[in-house]
């Protein structure tokens, strides 16, 4: 039986009774252990970015599955890919039990299906090209572990998160990522250190794709959505900045070609 470390007491007793100052400063206490526990988890993170790559450039796309505030994050990693990074919704999908409505809402037993976080992929045409990554701090959701028990079958490339050693679903992970932040503040509420562990993760493991995909030039969004008024400005500083011209004359090349890379590509070409 493996150890279930975030559901181990807090380190921390009678939080009813600390004054807000004591909350705030021991929960900081706790939060500055996470990235050194992500910095440990580099080279597996390293492993699964450099399978990652090669297989997106042949048209893979990457697959978040959590549940609860992991399926959450996963969701929310993902949706901010296209406007960052300037490519298809379809390239970076996160799927979360319970489906759309559990983002805002708690769905009942909608993780501990086993079957149908492969359903859910299925419905994506999901195929050897992709690569599945789970999303769960305890290690034990049945909707991920069913989920990459599945895609192992079916020969598709598996990760995943959690914050616990040798969990069932690190077995079914071709690339286990373990960042084992301790007990949480409050018992059990994972929401909190693991959360911020893996939204750390999950930051580092898009954005090195998309960089080494050629979607950033330099340290600049160079793809980016142009989708208000300080995106716009954002990118005609940017071209500013690289070519030289005058403001006006920069967000008007911007506009009509729809991205800083784009309108690079015009006015050098």
């Amino acid at each position: 039986m493996f150890r279930k470390i975030t559901e181990e007491p807090s380190l921390y007793n009678h939080l009813e009774d600390m004054t807000v100052h004591d909350l705030l400063v021991d929960i900081n206490t706790e939060d500055k252990k996470v990235a050194f526990v992500v910095e440990k988890a580099i080279p597996q993170i390293e492993k699964l970015v450099t399978l990652l790559v090669p297989r997106m450039q042949k048209g893979g796309r990457l697959f978040y599955m959590g549940a609860g505030t992991s399926g959450r994050l996963g969701v929310l990693d993902a949706s901010e890919i296209p406007p960052t990074f300037g490519v298809s919704a379809n390239h970076v999908i996160g799927l979360i039990a319970g489906g759309d409505v559990a983002l805002r809402n708690a769905v009942e037993n909608a993780e501990d299906d086993t079957q149908q976080g492969w359903k859910d992929l299925v419905k994506h045409q999901v195929n050897t090209t992709d690569t599945v990554v789970g999303i769960a701090a305890s290690g034990t959701t049945p909707y991920v572990v069913g989920a990459l028990h599945e895609c192992r079958a079916h020969g598709i490339l598996t990760g995943c998160i959690t914050s616990n050693p040798g969990t069932p679903m690190a077995t079914e992970a071709d690339v286990p990522i373990e960042m084992v932040v301790g007990p949480e503040f409050v018992t059990g509420s994972s929401r909190m250190k693991s959360g911020t562990g893996q939204k750390m993760i999950l930051n580092m493991i898009s954005t090195s794709v998309m960089i080494r995909l050629g979607r950033v030039k330099g340290n600049k969004m160079v793809n980016m959505q142009l989708t208000n008024k300080k995106l716009v400005d954002r990118g005609t500083r940017m071209l500013v900045d690289e070519l030289g011209l005058e403001y006006g004359h920069a967000q008007r090349l911007l506009l009509m070609y729809g991205s800083v890379e784009k309108a690079l590509e015009a006015y050098k070409g």
